[in-house]
């Protein structure tokens, strides 16, 4: 495994926001990590880094609007929109919750865990697509007083 290609790897973890990656081939083993906190600073720093990935700064100033509410992620893991496939979402743009409502659902370890409204509001945006991973503190929703 030469240089190029562990850049390759290393820009790769940058676009889908990966903590680490393990790849195996013939003539070896490389393993590549960063941390956690390290992935929010990734996307400002790096040339070349795809508008997936560019467009997460953006959304900070929206969420700091007074009237919004930020709801973000406790754990890592796999966003669920609704409780089951074929299911209609817990929640929508536009719609009014209260609170303790559950807004999505978080697969983590196996586990699925619950994400309720900490406050009354409504949806003003979900940030984040079904089955998307999410990591630590991603904005999943922006909730209107």
């Amino acid at each position: 495994m030469n240089e190029t290609d562990i850049r390759r790897y290393a820009q790769l973890m940058r676009e889908l926001e990966l903590t680490a990656v393990e790849i195996r081939q013939e003539d070896g083993m490389v393993r590549l990590e960063r941390s956690a906190k390290a992935a929010p600073a990734g996307p400002a720093q790096g040339p070349g880094i795809t508008d997936a990935v560019g467009a997460l700064p953006p959304a900070s100033p929206a969420s700091a609007e007074p009237d919004c509410i930020s709801v973000k992620s406790p754990v890592v893991g796999v966003f669920y929109a609704a409780p089951a496939e074929n299911a209609a979402p817990y929640v929508t743009a536009g719609d009014s919750v209260k609170k303790g409502q559950t807004l999505c659902l978080i697969e983590a370890m196996k586990l699925m865990n619950e994400i309720v409204a900490e406050e009354d509001g409504v949806i003003a945006e979900v940030c984040v697509t079904n089955g998307q991973v999410v990591e630590y503190g991603t904005e999943l929703f922006r909730l209107r007083k």
